[in-house]
């Protein structure tokens, strides 16, 4: 079984995962818009939306869309979670991910992590990076 996030996103979503791609040192294997799709023409402005995009970053998935017009919501409830094995690099995705961003928790040591930080991405996507202590 595999089980991967897949993210909707309002009108932004080619954006949102270039962005991913450079922050995360993760590759776009895919990417299909709505006008290269039998759906071309039929909503007006919606031909460059994204109907499915797919990065890779090592051997995870992370997976969105544009929501269809007048279906998108602001996410809540979740957070996209990293765990990242380095202090340095947890540090250095969580100021990618952070910036024009909001920071709900600065990244720093916790009792479990050498480094733990939240935050919201410009795209609103909640994330939390976490960098836990050796066991």
């Amino acid at each position: 079984m595999q089980l991967n996030p897949y993210l909707h996103f309002d009108g932004n979503c080619k954006a949102a995962f270039n962005f991913y791609a450079r922050c995360l040192g993760g590759k776009i294997v895919f990417m299909m818009t709505h006008g290269e799709t039998p759906m071309a023409g039929k909503t007006p402005g919606w031909d460059k939306k994204i109907i499915h995009a797919r990065l890779l970053v090592g051997d995870k998935v992370l997976m969105g869309s544009d929501a269809p017009p007048g279906q998108y919501a602001m996410p809540q409830g979740f957070s996209v979670t990293l765990g990242i094995k380095k202090p340095a690099e947890a540090d250095r995705i969580f100021k990618a991910l952070a910036k024009k961003g909001s920071i709900i928790m600065p990244i720093g040591p916790t009792f479990w992590a050498l480094r733990f930080g939240m935050l919201v991405d410009q795209f609103g996507i909640p994330w939390m990076i976490n960098c836990e202590k050796p066991q």
